[in-house]
């Protein structure tokens, strides 16, 4: 919505409509300036935990450097997770980095090939393995593939050379499609557990 060069005494409603504020009832008058006072409020505090969540990586990376300096080692890059707890045991500061991964083509030539298995095996393979690996392959309403389940198709303990062929397909498809780091902020608390501290609006 274009909220530039709105004339004095008027405001833009939901269809970019200029309204004379003297045509508009008070309680939406109050009722959008509350909402704007609170988004506001929200976009600065989403600031905020931004600017706090880039000085927590630089904090924790200059430590992991600091304490690799101690052994006479010189660690390359900031990947990798790390676990920090107090000198007390009451609180812990996790980094924790998750990679994504996807499937390239190959995906579908190991399909291919779990198929002809599949047809080999029709007349004695048990169904439960038919459901499993047809689950495996099912996407979502975005059309993705649940990495989860297909990887989960190799640990299953079958002696067959198509099958480990597909299984190989498979591993050579995998791909890391991006990455998402992550804070974690711990406190035990009284029967010694670990309970998150919440940084989730939603949660507090």
């Amino acid at each position: 919505m274009n909220t530039t060069a709105i004339p004095d005494g008027f405001k833009q409603d939901a269809q970019g409509r200029l309204v004379p504020v003297s045509a508009i009832r008070p309680i939406d008058m109050t009722r959008d300036q509350l909402v704007q006072e609170i988004v506001q409020q929200a976009k600065g505090l989403s600031a905020e935990i931004h600017r706090m969540k880039n000085q927590f990586f630089d904090d924790i990376a200059a430590f992991v450097t600091l304490s690799a300096e101690e052994y006479s080692v010189k660690l390359g890059g900031e990947k990798g997770n790390v676990s920090l707890v107090s000198f007390d045991g009451r609180y812990k500061v996790e980094r924790a980095i998750q990679e994504g991964i996807a499937f390239d083509e190959r995906l579908q030539a190991a399909k291919a090939l779990i198929d002809s298995c599949l047809n080999r095996w029709s007349q004695g393979a048990q169904p439960e393995i038919k459901v499993l690996i047809n689950d495996a392959f099912q996407v979502d309403r975005a059309g993705n593939i649940n990495t989860n389940r297909v990887l989960g198709l190799r640990r299953l303990a079958i002696a067959d050379d198509e099958w480990q062929s597909a299984m190989k397909a498979i591993g050579e498809a995998i791909q890391v499609s991006g990455s998402k780091s992550y804070v974690r902020i711990y406190e035990r608390n009284a029967i010694g557990a670990w309970v998150a501290i919440p940084l989730d609006m939603a949660r507090v």
